[in-house]
């Protein structure tokens, strides 16, 4: 499945792909702050966006709003503030796509006018539709994820009677109507920790394959979350070991590019599965 992102070709189905995390957030749940407490760092934000390209990262995501469990929303000014100096920074010396995590159209526009090629939605289209338009506009990819609620709300005891079932026809909808925008190259992702328990997000990691039933590439985004916690309690930087060890059953399951913040061990751990895996 050969996806183009600006000037770089990549066929998502040849291997695991890596995408690194940059939260230009004070709050985000595992580096908030690390890049801004009221101005936007952005010597060392760019020096580590391009040491994710050294580490072997083939994307970059770039967000400017937290959307942690509890999390309260930010005007779209403060959001254009944190991500579009940093996208505009990194266009110019990375040579990989870079991602923008908003749902926000506003947002979008600026950062795909700034360098951004991939618009990744948690909401999978659903808060704002002109999100999707604007996606279709400049011609630019899309990451359609599923959430139950809100940040704020979503993990206020969810419920599911079938939580794949309801994921999957979930992601089939933002399918279509990412289609009616005439958007061409979508990618899909189960939306581990939003609006899900442990169990649910189990459940989705077990059935990870049956959205490759939607022939759609999968995202997979496990890295540092509290999941891991209940599982094995351990800090939020201290989740690496957790993290490798269901990205790797997820590409066992179908994943096809995998979140991640710490992008070195990742890599070398999806490189290995991949071997192992290999026909």
């Amino acid at each position: 499945m050969i996806y183009n992102f600006g000037k770089v070709k990549y066929d998502l189905r040849s291997r695991t792909f890596i995408m690194g995390v940059l939260n230009i957030t004070p709050d985000s749940f595992s580096d908030g702050g690390k890049y801004f407490d009221g101005k936007v760092r952005l010597e060392e934000v760019i020096k580590d966006g391009l040491q994710m390209e050294k580490d072997g990262a083939d994307f970059i995501d770039v967000g400017g709003e937290s959307t942690r469990p509890g999390s309260e929303m930010i005007t779209t000014d403060e959001e254009l503030e944190r991500v579009i100096p940093v996208i505009s920074g990194l266009a110019k010396k990375i040579n990989i796509p870079i991602s923008i995590d908003t749902y926000k159209h506003e947002v979008a526009e600026e950062a795909l006018k700034a360098g951004a090629v991939i618009v990744n939605d948690i909401s999978g289209f659903r808060f704002d539709i002109e999100n999707a338009e604007v996606t279709a506009e400049h011609e630019a990819s899309c990451i359609l994820m599923h959430i139950k609620g809100t940040p704020k709300n979503m993990q206020q005891n969810p419920v599911y009677e079938n939580v794949t079932e309801e994921v999957f026809s979930y992601l089939k909808e933002s399918i279509d109507i990412a289609g009616s925008f005439g958007i061409k190259q979508i990618i899909t992702d189960v939306g581990i920790g939003f609006g899900k328990t442990l169990e649910h997000n189990i459940e989705l990691l077990r059935n990870l394959n049956k959205f490759q039933e939607l022939n759609h590439p999968v995202l997979l985004g496990v890295s540092r979350k509290s999941f891991l916690d209940k599982i094995f309690p351990s800090k939020t930087e201290d989740r690496i070991e957790g993290t490798i060890a269901a990205n790797v059953i997820g590409i066992t399951k179908g994943a096809n590019i995998l979140r991640v913040h710490d992008v070195k061990q990742n890599k070398k751990a999806a490189r290995v599965a991949d071997k192992i895996l290999q026909n």
